[in-house]
């Protein structure tokens, strides 16, 4: 149990070499595009409003989905 508590203390007291600067910096470059093309889908998060929408505009859905943990995608 000791060994648990240290853990956090090692990573909040280790600054793994960034400068505030460089940090900001890989910050700003891993940040997705704006202007990417899934980002101009007009996405639903309720399945009911797709199908109203889908019904209205006569087109079909697509529905992603996925079971498990959203790091393992088991």
């Amino acid at each position: 149990m000791k060994l648990l508590l240290l853990i956090p203390l090692f990573f909040a007291q280790t600054t793994f070499g960034l400068t505030e600067a460089e940090f900001q910096k890989l910050h700003r470059e891993l940040q997705p595009d704006p202007k990417a093309t899934w980002r101009t889908i007009p996405w639903k998060t309720s399945v009911l409003d797709a199908q109203a929408a889908a019904a209205r505009e006569g087109k079909p859905i697509f529905i992603w989905a996925m079971d498990g943990h959203p790091l393992g995608c088991t």
